[in-house]
């Protein structure tokens, strides 16, 4: 017996591996990187956490949520693995038992996310740690066409040669044959070590039935009714259908709960505990419900609202029948909801007003602190008028047209409060480190209980570095003398061109993120296109996703089953009058006024009439103005082109 056998059968207790699992372990035994592309529920995770337990050092695992962390942990330590993750639901005390643990060696696996290390105590912490191996869970969000494109997994690359990390590990479900070039050429992966296994499950019944807006509730309680006693996801799109769609349910004797975004932590928690410990709870949830949901007598999926994308459709049906049996994804098709969807996409894109704002910002800081631009993400999105994920894109954008390069994050502001004299702290020491540590006190501000660390004063005043010094704060928590705060997460680029024409650059950045746009419109088209298919609805998905082996008809998909049925035509609105127009943005108009001392532009009225969130938006609190996502199920093209005919009759004022 090997040990990738004795490991299988001794510690995990199965007694063969799935499809595509050997190859993946066998290949990072053998030292290379790999790419492990597998249908949500076919045991990707065990593709490195049995390898970790071979490989001699840490692994080091990227995972995009606390709540997947969590129930990974809780399946390692059941195994009697030693695992742990720092994250923030953590105490100072916890997380220092943790790295203590990580650096003697008594961790094999350590779980955090991304933003983890944007953090510069836990990449000096890491720094010091011998990792073997990599592993990115979700690895379609490196890539910008991906479905859940996230700039920070960007630097993983980056990343991974700073810590001198010699493996990688990708994990996905869903990509697609571009998202697949994009990921292995991040991280250097040969073709021959991409591992796929095929996207389709014979036990998933994918069912698209056709139906209008006001009939939808009744089928979703017909068929509740006819599979009573079975465990249920119902997905809509907005946080209140959640809640209006439960409610009635439930006051046709049909017991549902709304899990969404908006509920208080603790609340969620409850709600998906009792789901988890349940044979037949229903769930009516946004997608805040899913990530992390390893439950596997999932019998029914069901989209009551279209998915945001083919991926997203993809890895939701994904929950479903995980223990093999048959289980249905069915999605109530119609048109209505549309608009909605487009929303999300127009709300991501930049107004070229605040991508102005933020080039200039670069020139400025140029001409203060030549090469270098700091920034705190929070207050420039606030500034900008860019929401925080579009601006951490832009970012992305000015590195890739080599405006600036990253160069490190720290947090501006370090406190600590003494739980020891300082005679007590010094006599730690003797020699050059007191003198050290004399230094770091000398140059520290103390208020009356909190003493705020003057970096640049420690550093005109003292020989030393930044590192050594938060190193030397680091330990001293981990010894329990201090307790240590950080704040304002600050970020710096070295400027590589400070010579743009700052309305040329702006133009062809505004065009990146509408090209962007573009395409995610399409991806919906797509997704339209093929829900609205007579041909077998299994047999797209995969081809979808690269996957060519099914060559046959399912079989047992509404298509094949012979239940296609043409969709319902798309209800007609209400016209628009200008004078209905022009009184529901009128608060908008004043309170934007007041607060910013400019005009609303024609784009920010338009988000916040179709319900689109924007930073100016929450900081003039448009929700409480009245008429916020007065016209969200109208399509966004429509309103912008009233508000323009507005504009141009001289209605309203640019």
């Amino acid at each position: 017996m090997n040990e990738i056998e004795h490991h299988l059968q001794q510690t995990f207790g199965f007694k063969s591996l799935r499809s595509g699992q050997k190859k993946v372990i066998q290949t990072l035994i053998d030292g290379h990187s790999a790419a492990a592309i597998f249908p949500t529920g076919s045991g990707k995770s065990l593709c490195y956490q049995l390898p970790a337990l071979i490989l001699p050092h840490l692994t080091l695992v990227i995972s995009p949520l606390l709540a997947l962390m969590k129930d990974q942990i809780d399946f390692l330590k059941s195994h009697n693995i030693s695992a742990a993750s720092i994250d923030s639901s953590q105490t100072r005390d916890e997380s220092n038992k943790v790295k203590e643990n990580v650096r003697n060696g008594q961790i094999k696996i350590l779980m955090i996310s991304v933003e983890r290390l944007k953090n510069e105590r836990f990449r000096e912490f890491i720094k010091q740690i011998p990792i073997s191996l990599m592993v990115i869970d979700e690895a379609h969000c490196i890539s910008e066409w991906g479905h859940n494109f996230r700039p920070d997994y960007i630097k993983l690359p980056v990343y991974q040669k700073e810590f001198n990390i010699p493996q990688v590990l990708l994990l996905t479900a869903t990509a697609t044959t571009h998202v697949i070039q994009d990921m292995s050429q991040e991280f250097n992966i040969s073709s021959r070590h991409i591992i796929s296994t095929g996207f389709y499950r014979n036990n998933l019944n994918l069912l698209v039935y056709p139906c209008k807006e006001n009939n939808k509730l009744n089928l979703l309680a017909q068929y509740l009714k006819k599979h009573s006693g079975e465990a249920t996801i119902v997905y809509v799109t907005l946080q209140k259908t959640a809640e209006e769609i439960s409610q009635r349910l439930n006051n046709n004797q049909i017991s549902a709960e709304a899990y969404h975004a908006g509920l208080k932590n603790d609340v969620r928690q409850k709600i998906q505990e009792r789901f988890m410990n349940s044979d037949d709870q229903c769930i009516v949830a946004t997608i805040a419900f899913g990530m992390g949901i390893d439950k596997n007598n999932i019998r029914n999926i069901i989209h009551y609202d279209l998915p945001k994308s083919i991926e997203n459709y993809a890895q939701e049906i994904g929950r479903a029948g995980r223990d093999g049996l048959p289980s249905n994804c069915l999605l109530l098709g119609n048109l209505n909801g549309l608009n909605v969807l487009e929303n999300f996409v127009y709300g991501d894109t930049p107004e070229l007003t605040g991508i102005e704002n933020v080039l200039q910002e670069i020139k400025k800081s140029h001409q203060q602190t030549p090469g270098v631009w700091e920034i705190l993400e929070s207050p420039l999105s606030a500034q900008s008028n860019i929401r925080l994920l579009a601006l951490k894109t832009l970012v992305v954008y000015l590195e890739i047209e080599g405006i600036i390069k990253a160069k490190y994050s720290y947090f501006a502001e370090y406190k600590f409060k003494l739980l020891i004299t300082k005679e007590e702290l010094l006599q730690q020491f003797k020699d050059e480190r007191q003198t050290f540590v004399q230094a770091i006190l000398d140059n520290s501000q103390q208020a009356k209980i909190w003493a705020t660390l003057n970096f640049e004063q420690l550093q005109n005043n003292y020989q030393t570095d930044r590192q050594r010094v938060i190193t030397a704060l680091e330990y001293f928590q981990e010894k329990g003398w201090i307790d240590l705060e950080s704040k304002q997460m600050t970020h710096v680029y070295k400027i590589l061109n400070d010579q743009f024409d700052l309305q040329t650059l702006s133009n062809q950045l505004f065009q990146k993120f509408k090209h962007k746009e573009q395409s995610q419109i399409q991806r919906l088209n797509e997704m339209l296109a093929l829900f609205q298919s007579p041909n077998c609805l299994s047999q797209q998905l995969s081809y979808y996703f690269a996957d060519q082996q099914l060559t046959n008809l399912c079989g047992h998909c509404s298509a094949c089953q012979g239940e296609y049925q043409a969709w319902p035509q798309k209800q007609t609105q209400a016209p628009i009058s200008t004078d209905e127009l022009q009184t529901r943005i009128s608060t908008l108009n004043q309170a934007v006024l007041e607060h910013f001392g400019v005009k609303a532009s024609i784009e920010l009225m338009c988000r916040y009439l179709c319900g689109i969130t924007a930073p100016w938006l929450t900081k003039i609190k448009a929700r409480k103005l009245g008429h916020f996502g007065r016209y969200e199920d109208y399509a966004y093209e429509q309103i912008l082109s009233s508000l323009r005919e507005l504009t141009k009759n001289n209605k309203i004022k640019k």
